[in-house]
């Protein structure tokens, strides 16, 4: 047990103006075949840096786009591949404008309503399994 490393994600489901969320294509190139080509967007913490700052920091890497509200936090998750254990910390929040991708981290990006979250067949895993939960809902994705 002593050899498993820690590491600590933060994802965000980022709302536009008209109540739709911004999920991410990765990329097949840096990441493979992955269990769900379309993500949210986010990454690992920096260690020594606080949660929201490494959220906000990603996800301007990601797609240049700023959060223009309060995130709040909606779910905590175990991924336990061998030899690691991360946990993901999943908020919401609000963004204005249009995503510029880094291309090396995805490739594609859409706007989706919730419904179309739900029904998407290449969704990432561990989205999935919050929607599948019941934690992941049309009202708990609602940062207001």
């Amino acid at each position: 047990m002593n050899n498993i490393v820690l590491q600590v994600g933060v994802k965000v489901l980022l709302k536009d103006s008209e109540g739709k969320i911004l999920i991410l294509k990765r990329s097949e190139e840096k990441y493979g075949k992955t269990n769900g080509s379309w993500d949210i967007p986010g990454g690992r913490i920096d260690p020594g840096s606080e949660l929201i700052v490494n959220l906000k920091r990603e996800i301007e890497e990601e797609t240049k786009l700023k959060i223009v509200s309060e995130p709040r936090l909606i779910a905590a998750q175990d991924i336990m591949p061998p030899e690691r254990h991360i946990v993901r910390l999943t908020y919401t929040a609000h963004t204005e404008g249009e995503p510029v991708l880094d291309l090396s981290e995805s490739t594609d990006y859409r706007w989706v309503t919730f419904d179309e979250l739900t029904s998407e067949d290449d969704l990432d895993a561990y989205v999935r399994r919050l929607i599948m939960s019941g934690i992941l809902t049309s009202e708990s994705w609602n940062p207001l």
